[in-house]
């Protein structure tokens, strides 16, 4: 990997903490992940118009990662509601890729080596351990069950995008109509459960989320460009610094509180997350 494409990825990871942590700040976190949504519709909306229309099967595959990914949404947003930044996101990022290599290993008959199993146990001991965090400091017990739901929704996203847009034989394709189409489901909900009031943000409120959902956009673009310059696991695995961006952004500007025992938890989730994927 050259010293452009690993800046480039570490870049990626800084833009899918910092979008988190946009949504994490001020006061109305759904109105924040609302606009996040609805920008990202738009901008999937624009790249659809220039694409062809999915055809056959590939609108199941669609509206199933939409669906996903606007639970994915709704389950992150209520963990931020009741959570640090620096607790929810190793948590609900270092979970996901234990599932996906557990899963794998029973629906897709994947075969494990010794690493991925200690990266699997180095997760699991990490994910423990930060989750043992929010009964000793007095967090809220609440954010724990939204964390995992999120974890548990990014591991089936995973999944589904990975296969549908295999099928799809175009991974532009089918992103872009991915993002439309969670667009108009997580912002159709949004309307539906809280009325108007989404859409009376302050138009600084309106500029973060924006700010958010391009910033979401570009992490994932950088990804997947990144992946077809250099190895796949080498680049997943550098993706998950993330979790190191979201934790400094949690202390250093959320002041939000970091012991030792968060920093071994943390260590632990990277590690594991690095050993799964290598």
């Amino acid at each position: 990997m050259s010293a452009t494409l690993f800046l480039a990825v570490l870049f990626a990871a800084f833009l899918h903490a910092g979008w988190n942590a946009l949504v994490k700040t001020g006061g109305d976190k759904l109105q924040a992940m609302f606009i996040l949504s609805t920008s990202q519709g738009a901008m999937g909306l624009l790249m659809a118009l220039v694409l062809p229309l999915p055809q056959g099967q590939i609108w199941l595959w669609l509206l199933a990662s939409g669906l996903v990914h606007s639970l994915y949404k709704f389950f992150l947003t209520s963990a931020y509601e009741h959570g640090d930044l620096s607790r929810v996101y190793p948590i609900a990022r270092g979970l996901a890729p234990m599932l996906v290599a557990l899963v794998g290993v029973f629906v897709l008959a994947d075969q494990l080596s010794l690493l991925e199993y200690l990266g699997i146990a180095a997760l699991g001991t990490g994910i423990i351990a930060m989750a043992r965090g929010v009964f000793s400091n007095g967090e809220s017990r609440h954010m724990l069950r939204f964390a995992f739901a999120s974890a548990l929704m990014t591991a089936c996203y995973s999944l589904i995008d990975g296969l549908g847009a295999r099928e799809a034989g175009d991974a532009t394709l089918f992103v872009a109509w991915m993002f439309l189409i969670d667009g108009v489901i997580f912002g159709s909900w949004a309307l539906w459960h809280r009325g108007t009031s989404v859409l009376t943000a302050r138009r600084r409120v309106w500029l973060r989320g924006c700010m958010a959902g391009g910033a979401s956009l570009a992490a994932y673009w950088i990804a997947v460009w990144a992946m077809t310059q250099a190895p796949i696991a080498l680049v997943t695995a550098l993706r998950e610094t993330s979790i190191l961006f979201a934790v400094l952004i949690g202390v250093l500007v959320f002041r939000e509180r970091f012991d030792r025992a968060k920093a071994v938890a943390t260590l632990l989730i990277v590690g594991g997350v690095v050993l799964t994927r290598i």
